[in-house]
């Protein structure tokens, strides 16, 4: 058994060449496939299935390793090669959902002796024909095949424009006031006392926290909020057409049907309805903490009249410091990145019985840091951390697979692209980690299966961020904390400030949600009403969501990135949220119980998706989900 994706090239001259040839060998195969498919006829079905399977393999790594580098690396040449592939790669698969030859390789097939896996995948298999357009007429299957090109050729160009749409500015040095001192030596002034900012992360998101300066804070946050405008504005609209249409050809009302008819939430009309519950649960939190925002704003802006999103963070962290006597500064001094690492890496590997073991092995960038997953000897898998920022990387924070888990042939493999600092981590930035780091095992353990279909996160969409929100939990644990935690001295972080930042995270909870349900709302309401002002639809929907205005004027869909993947799904991020909060109650006797551990990790993460989602948590549980441990969170409790 091996990792399927690697080696990867030593030195930077292989790249040019392995980009180019990897997914060639790998598309070959799925054509020599689909010709058996097509010609013997003397095939059984187990025997089709397995060959799909085969094909299955070839397509994820070729398209995981291509989106990957498109992604992450260095060299601008090996990523436009890399997306190209993407778009070769998304184009065949499309291509053969819509031949009907191997369509009817599938559509009669014999099921009678088949075993409860084989005929899950064959379900699924028919309803992706059906769904791709395999049974329309043949102009309009062209048509179908088109508009999945144009869709993927659209969303490649939306996510390279974010990618490469790095933004700076420069504030006066004075408009650093109130920023940590190891932000200040890292950003010396110009000749004419001028600081330059970027959107990355590390910049971004200390000046949200603590720029005393509104101006600083307007004028960084509007940059980010204009991230890859003007150029993914038409992208976009076109993008909403193309869905629209297609989900029209298909037989569907809208794009958001298309895509919830595999999803836990079933349909498109359900998700206003939960989003509605949402808004009813947060409201009356959120009215009572605006006000005391306001006021905190006036403290500094005596004739403020609205809190900006760019005003959010800032008065959250002075809030919290002043009423609750968190100070976001302090915090981040017990957790220097390296610690961070080295502390989840063995907080996780404790909690799920698995060893990570640094290895030496060729990636497409000196950051990288890479470990097979053990346990008892045997390797599981293997992944990447890239997790610093560099010029055309990915800039955001996500795992991406590489080489999906196949039971006795191919190891799982996946990567973090993250955009953290060299230096002191944010809390928030340590429980970003912990919840990527749970995309990251979720797809290594869930990579023992039979098919590739249900390999790792192969789970429904609206379930799969579910395990990642779970392990957040785990960054606001005193005893965890403590175990890696260290200031300067050697000091873990203390056990009462530990409980303090755990009471004063439930104040702005409420807004928080409010802020989800506006991103929720506009990627469902541009794809399925199709505005004709993107920007003064998008602003409408966030003003409408919450108390928290957006800044006016700026065009934050054009740097929405979950736009692509998510559609109009991105409720997905709450629904997943009350599924991850009711999970939290199976570990009633503390985050490390070994005995809820590995109940939890085989029944839910060592499934990946051979199971449905409602199955997976009552597995766990012992029951169905529930909303109730969501609303309690809601409230404080």
């Amino acid at each position: 058994m091996s990792l399927e994706s690697l080696p990867f090239p030593s030195d930077a001259a292989g790249w040019a060449a392995f980009v180019d040839e990897r997914p060639t060998v790998r598309i070959a195969r799925v054509h020599e496939i689909d010709g058996r498919l097509k010609a013997e006829s003397a095939l059984t079905t187990a025997d089709r299935l397995e060959l799909w399977n085969d094909a299955d393999i070839a397509l994820s790594a070729a398209l995981s390793e291509s989106y990957v580098l498109s992604e992450a690396h260095p060299d601008p040449a090996v990523r436009d090669r890399a997306e190209e592939q993407v778009q070769t790669v998304e184009s065949l698969s499309a291509a053969r959902l819509l031949d009907r030859e191997l369509w009817s390789a599938f559509a009669d097939a014999e099921t009678t002796d088949l075993e409860d896996d084989q005929a899950r995948l064959l379900a699924h298999l028919l309803r992706d024909f059906r769904r791709s357009g395999v049974e329309l007429d043949d102009a309009d299957r062209e048509r179908a095949r088109q508009l999945a090109d144009r869709d993927t050729e659209l969303s490649l160009a939306f996510s390279r424009n974010i990618r490469d749409g790095r933004r700076e500015i420069t504030v006066p040095v004075e408009g650093l006031a109130g920023m940590p001192q190891d932000f200040i030596d890292t950003h010396p002034a110009d000749e004419h006392g001028r600081v330059t900012l970027s959107t990355d992360y590390p910049d971004l998101m200390p000046v949200r926290d603590y720029a005393h300066d509104r101006a600083t804070r307007v004028a960084l946050v509007s940059a980010y909020n204009d991230l890859a405008w003007p150029e993914n504005d038409a992208i976009l609209a076109e993008l909403l057409d193309v869905r629209a249409e297609r989900a029209r050809l298909l037989g569907y009302p809208d794009w958001a049907d298309y895509e919830t008819e595999t999803r836990m939430i079933g349909s498109g009309v359900a998700i206003p309805a939960f989003l509605s519950r949402l808004d009813d649960a947060s409201q009356p939190a959120a009215e009572a903490e605006y006000p005391l925002l306001l006021e905190r704003l006036r403290r500094d802006v005596p004739d403020a009249d609205v809190v900006s999103i760019a005003d959010f963070w800032y008065l959250l962290g002075a809030i919290k410091r002043e009423q609750y006597d968190v100070d976001a500064q302090l915090v981040r001094s017990y957790f220097p990145f390296e610690r961070v690492v080295a502390g989840v890496l063995d907080v996780i590997g404790r909690l799920l019985d698995v060893e990570y073991v640094p290895v030496d092995a060729p990636t497409w960038h000196d950051d990288v840091q890479s470990f097979d997953v053990i346990r008892g000897g045997e390797r599981l898998g293997r992944i990447h951390l890239d997790l610093h920022p560099r010029e055309g990387k990915f800039s955001h924070a996500a795992c991406f697979p590489l080489a999906p888990g196949v039971t006795g042939r191919v190891l799982p493999e996946a990567a973090l692209l993250c955009n953290f600092s060299r230096g002191l981590l944010e809390h928030d930035e340590v429980v970003t980690f912990f919840h990527e780091f749970g995309h990251l095992v979720h797809d290594i353990l869930g990579g023992r299966q039979r098919f590739a279909r249900f390999s790792g996160v192969a789970t429904e969409w609206d379930f799969v961020e579910a395990p990642s929100q779970l392990l957040e939990e785990w960054a606001w644990d005193a005893g965890v904390l403590a175990s890696f935690s260290g200031n300067a001295e050697g000091q873990p972080i203390p056990a009462d400030l530990v409980a303090r930042m755990r009471t004063a995270d439930s104040f702005g909870r409420a807004l928080e949600v409010r802020r989800q349900l506006g991103h929720a709302n506009v990627s469902y309401h541009l794809h399925v009403d199709r505005p004709a002002d993107l920007q003064a639809e998008t602003e409408r929907l966030y003003a409408a969501a919450s108390p928290v205005q957006p800044v006016p004027g700026l065009h934050s869909y054009a740097g929405f990135g979950h736009l692509t993947g998510y559609g109009a799904c991105y409720y997905t991020y709450q629904w997943s949220l009350v599924i991850a909060r009711d999970l939290l109650s199976g570990f009633g006797d503390g985050l490390m119980d070994a005995a809820a551990a590995g109940r939890y990790r085989t029944e839910v993460l060592e499934r990946g998706g051979s199971r449905d989602a409602h199955d997976l948590v009552e597995g766990f549980l012992g029951r169905p989900s529930s909303f109730d441990a969501y609303r309690e969170w809601l409230a404080g409790a």
